[in-house]
């Protein structure tokens, strides 16, 4: 979960067209609130607002038009995205607002309790919705730029229907019956390589979606009821905005969607990821290639080959495996159990040798028993995880799971949260401590927010804003860093989540 009031001086523009600076430019104010896939979102939403002549400030005092993207993933999301909503309400009597949106996933859920309950909000914008951004703002849609026909156009539901999503919907999957507002259509839209979008990450790294929605049954999620259906973006539109990327000086690329190694099965793409991933490795001066939320049971060998073949491609596995114990899983309509996990983690470590690997795991699900707990402990223990973050079940209305009993009490699952953490915080600890005397590639990203006196940055380990940090308390024979230059560094120091390095010598990029 990540809040970021995003700021002017860290946008650049993948597609902006304003030039008219005739005018006094409206200013907005964004607040994205979630992640990754909604932080995309801001920056499309903020690229159209900019093509339509607005102007983006991080100043909310001096913001006329403040727009919250909101996430509503469990409970404390969705409590956080309504605190944000009135705080910047205050603004509107206090500041120099004169109007509200509300925009993202709590729209989805709660479109009519939004507009009902707190007046202060103009408009709202829901996550298949994100080209009205304009109208709620009170922007004249720009004429449209003239271009060449694009044969890479928006996936309308017809175009990305699938088996799977079809067999789901039958089931009841994507109802929204239990929920306010529920009669508003599934999400469709999926931006292209020629959306506007105004990048808010550093300027050297950025994300790319390259599918939306979810197909899958798991009983514990409501983000196929939010985002709607699966369905990949077009695969020569992805290269197109890759390429973009990269030529304005982007260097690491982060691939993300609800499921990336489903991608391409709504296009008739076969290991439709994998070739993916060969052709964006492809890309001169492209440093950093890496993917995020793999399902488990679609890591295929050809994908594993594709990783292992590409050096650009960061030995880096991102895999929510949500439990272990056999029960929880088939209760969750997951599958598997912790005896194929490990054959799984050990086939992906022999044919990557030295993967970093990440998962995330649920505890307190409905019927959760102590002995499913140990089992879940146990799997943690002997599968070393590099990186590992646990969610406490959070009983969501319009999930599968919110009908079930045995509900675990609050107390018993911050108890198993704690216990589970202290687990991997011991394996992460001794695992950090190999790294020392070891030499790798560090991004730097700036100033540590604890002291100037250490930078800090990430290796091909570390995923973006949800690993730990490589801490620089050493220049070497540089007097100063750049943020987003990469830089030979060894370890020298190691403690539980995070490193301690010093700079060798400046990478080669």
């Amino acid at each position: 979960m990540s809040e970021t009031l995003l700021d002017e001086s860290t946008t650049n523009s993948v597609d902006s067209q304003n030039t008219d600076n005739s005018t006094a430019r409206p200013k907005v104010g964004f607040v994205s609130l979630g992640c990754p896939k909604n932080l995309v979102d801001s920056e499309v939403m903020m690229g159209l607002l900019d093509r339509a002549g607005a102007e983006m400030t991080s100043d909310v005092e001096a913001a006329e038009i403040l727009v919250v993207n909101t996430c509503s993933f469990i409970d404390a999301a969705k409590q956080e995205s309504v605190d944000t909503i009135l705080e910047m309400a205050q603004q509107k009597t206090s500041g120099r607002a004169r109007r509200l949106i509300v925009a993202g996933c709590l729209v989805e859920r709660y479109r009519d309790e939004i507009r009902k309950n707190i007046p202060e909000v103009d408009a709202v914008v829901g996550t298949g919705e994100l080209e009205q951004i304009l109208a709620a703002a009170g922007l004249d849609a720009p004429r449209p730029v003239i271009q060449e026909p694009s044969p890479f156009t928006i996936l309308t539901s017809t175009q990305a229907a699938r088996p799977e999503g079809t067999l789901r919907e039958s089931q009841g999957r994507f109802s929204r019956n239990a929920w306010d507002g529920a009669d508003a259509h599934l999400p469709q839209y999926l931006y292209d390589h020629t959306t506007p979008r105004l990048l808010a990450t550093k300027r050297a790294s950025a994300y790319i979606k390259i599918a939306e929605g979810c197909d899958h049954p798991c009983s514990f999620c409501v983000i196929p009821n939010l985002r709607g259906k699966f369905r990949s973006r077009r695969f020569e539109s992805v290269i197109a905005e890759a390429e973009s990327l990269v030529a304005q000086g982007v260097r690491e690329i982060t691939l993300i969607g609800q499921d990336t190694t489903c991608y391409g099965e709504d296009l008739g793409l076969k290991d439709g990821l994998a070739q993916l991933l060969d052709r964006l490795a492809a890309i001169p001066d492209l440093k950093w290639l890496r993917f995020l939320y793999a399902y488990p049971n679609k890591i295929t060998g050809r994908l594993l080959e594709t990783m292992a073949k590409h050096p650009n491609i960061c030995r880096y596995l991102d895999v929510p495996l949500q439990h272990a114990a056999g029960p929880v899983l088939k209760a969750m309509k997951r599958g598997a159990n912790a005896e194929i996990f490990l054959k799984t983690l050990e086939k992906v470590r022999a044919a990557v040798p030295g993967i970093a690997l990440r998962t995330s795991f649920i505890v307190g699900f409905p019927g959760e028993t102590e002995e499913d707990f140990e089992a879940l402990c146990d799997f943690v223990r002997a599968a070393k995880f590099d990186w590992l973050g646990v969610f406490g079940y959070s009983d969501e209305e319009g999930s599968r799971a919110f009908g079930l009993d045995e509900k675990v009490p609050a107390r018993t699952i911050e108890r198993r949260k704690r216990e589970l953490m202290k687990i991997q915080q011991r394996i992460s600890g001794k695992a950090k401590e190999a790294w020392i005397g070891h030499e790798l590639d560090v991004l730097v990203e700036g100033e540590s927010e604890e002291t100037p006196l250490l930078w800090e940055g990430r290796s091909e380990f570390h995923a973006p804003e949800i690993d730990g940090k490589v801490y620089i308390n050493d220049f070497g024979s540089f007097e100063e860093l750049h943020v987003g230059r990469f830089y030979r560094c060894e370890i020298t120091e190691a403690h539980d989540y995070d490193v301690v390095a010093r700079v060798i010598a400046a990478s080669g990029e």
